[in-house]
């Protein structure tokens, strides 16, 4: 059984996610290659084939793939997929976007955000806001998988694999317009080991920043933020975390006046520990907390910045 992953990487490296979808390759079969898409992603080739169990590394590039569209994707793709037994990539924002194009041309039923392999046929995955897991069996000869990164150990590194480069498709019925791009010293929401995440409860816009940012910048930490908060004008998008925002893991979860509705802890559960802050003892993150503290956020956090020195 021969297995396909799709990195995800910022042009120069492949991201955590690429390591952590590997380790859920690696459960299926030993016969690992990993393919870099992009447009001048030759650094990110080479990073990929230092991962540790990696057979060889594909490499395809072209506009279309620097933008990574679904349909250049797809194109690119396909030729490959003969030789494959399953095709995985990590549940990113671009990994959902073309795992169900691509599963639609192969005629087989995508299977999506898995957080274990049971067997090569059979997977769990996460449903209803995560309240419950299901075990999916399926008899499609080709699989197309989405991982969901934070149920997975990152795969070492050591590896020495090569780097092959193979033809890489555009789009020509489709045209890349334009991005918006936040840009931020603090670390990525998605891969950050520290998070501090705010609520509606904060109040407002100006509030949320006064609060949030000085605490992330004592702890090197990424900021999050509920829907509630990204809905009421808080915070931008980017920093949603849940269900129909960012899956995060990290090492430490501080959650301040967020009520911790089902949405919001199937995003963040998983975090290793997680700390909630909020006046309300009967608020749902407290179930979910490893250390919980009732009381007023303007009265803890200032507290806590004096702890932190």
């Amino acid at each position: 059984m021969a297995v396909l992953v799709i990195a995800d990487h910022d042009g120069s490296t492949v991201r955590d996610t690429t390591h952590k979808t590997v380790t859920a390759a690696l459960s299926l079969s030993s016969d690992i290659d990993v393919l870099v898409l992009g447009q001048g992603a030759q650094a990110a080739a080479d990073s990929a084939a230092k991962i540790a169990g990696v057979r060889k590394v594909l490499l395809a590039e072209s506009a279309g793939l620097g933008k990574m569209l679904a349909e250049a994707v797809e194109a690119t793709v396909l030729p490959l997929a003969g030789g494959y037994d399953a095709i995985l990539t990590p549940a990113t924002t671009d990994g959902k976007n073309f795992a169900p194009r691509l599963a639609a041309k192969l005629d087989v039923a995508p299977i999506s955000d898995i957080i274990e392999v049971v067997s090569a046929d059979t997977f769990v995955r996460p449903i209803y806001a995560g309240n419950a897991l299901e075990t999916i069996q399926s008899a499609d000869a080709k699989k197309v998988i989405t991982v969901r990164p934070t149920a997975f150990a990152a795969a070492a590194e050591g590896g020495s694999a090569a780097v092959e480069s193979v033809a890489g498709a555009d789009a020509p019925k489709t045209t890349f317009v334009s991005e918006e791009m936040v840009k931020s010293d603090r670390p990525e929401l998605g891969a950050a080991k520290i998070i501090v995440s705010g609520g509606r409860a904060l109040g407002s816009a100006d509030e949320f920043h006064a609060v949030m940012e000085p605490l992330a910048d004592k702890l090197g930490a990424a900021i999050g933020a509920s829907r509630a908060a990204v809905d009421a004008g808080y915070a931008p998008n980017d920093y949603q975390v849940g269900q129909t925002g960012k899956v995060v893991a990290p090492a430490l979860y501080i959650a301040i006046g967020i009520s911790g509705a089902i949405q919001h802890l199937a995003g963040m559960k998983d975090s290793k520990t997680i700390v909630a802050i909020n006046k309300d003892a009967d608020a749902p993150i407290f179930q979910v907390a490893d250390y919980g503290l009732v009381g007023d956020y303007k009265t803890v956090v200032p507290e806590l910045m004096a702890a932190l020195g």
